[in-house]
């Protein structure tokens, strides 16, 4: 436990990450997220807070407990001085949730290029599941993350994602509308219910082989979970979505295929990254 004296006014992560030369400033920002800093004897977990020259800080870390995040590299569609555009591999989580957590995210690898944004979703605008694979886009200053989280909630995105599921459909194009909540019972989990919040997805039919169907999928709204619990609810789940009933597979067969919206310089615009091989060779198997 250190007891610090400021020399001058700065960000309280940026203090920190200076006193804790070892460490990287998603982890020193981590600190400040988890309740291990204190200023003035008070505990402070708000990263971008004004330091006084007057100010105490005490930072509760123990070297001997402090984990590096592994430097990762992720492939870039597209990237300009607003944002990063990339194709997020299965298996990498969108940012880290809670306790910090050693492993590295699509927020650990944004601390390199993002600047005035701090906390363990820095930069990070909108969220793939761990088991997801596709499209993202990143902010890389306040201005353009402002900009872009009005895109998405205010419904100017159109994203398209693709998907195998059990069975076969009665109709190749249809709309779904279905209310989703929180499942009271496991809190982790969402189901379609009447006291949820309005939820819609097109999907549309792209081929069959009778046993299992490749869909083509548009979220309207953006609940979490929304494509994976409409479809179960249609009793089609996807491929390796034990979580949501479908079968154990080597992965979730779904995959942000395209995200058009507009950048923050105001240039319209459609990012797309091909179909995983894996999805073709599921469906001739």
């Amino acid at each position: 436990m250190s007891n610090l004296e400021i020399s001058r006014a700065e960000r309280l992560d940026q203090y920190v990450a200076s006193q804790l030369p070892t460490v990287s400033r998603a982890y020193a920002a981590k600190l400040v997220d988890i309740g291990k800093v204190k200023v003035n004897g008070e505990v402070v977990t708000k990263n971008g807070y004004k330091l006084r020259a007057e100010d105490s800080v005490v930072i509760d870390h123990d070297p001997e407990e402090e984990q590096q995040i592994p430097k990762i590299d992720l492939p870039i569609i597209y990237e300009d001085e607003d944002c990063v555009v990339i194709s997020k591999p299965l298996g990498l989580l969108s940012h880290s949730k809670g306790a910090f957590n050693p492993e590295a995210t699509v927020a650990s690898w944004l601390t390199s290029h993002v600047a005035g944004l701090s906390g363990d979703r820095a930069g990070v605008i909108h969220r793939l599941d761990r088991a997801t694979s596709g499209v993202m886009i990143c902010a890389k200053n306040p201005k353009a993350s402002s900009w872009l989280q009005k895109q998405f909630s205010q419904r100017k995105v159109k994203k398209e994602y693709t998907a195998i599921v059990e069975g076969t459909f009665k109709q190749d194009h249809a709309v779904i509308e279905m209310p989703i909540e929180r499942n009271p019972k496991k809190p982790q989990m969402f189901r379609v219910g009447t006291n949820g919040k309005a939820a819609t997805t097109e999907y549309k039919v792209i081929e069959t082989n009778g046993r299992l169907t490749m869909v083509q999928l548009k979220p309207l709204t953006g609940r979490t979970h929304q494509l994976r619990v409409h479809l179960e609810e249609l009793g089609h789940p996807i491929v390796g979505d034990t979580f949501y009933g479908g079968k154990v597979a080597d992965r979730l067969y779904l995959h942000a295929k395209s995200l058009e919206l507009t950048l923050p310089n105001r240039e319209r615009k459609t990012f797309e990254t091909p179909l995983p091989k894996s999805f073709n060779t599921l469906m001739k198997s």
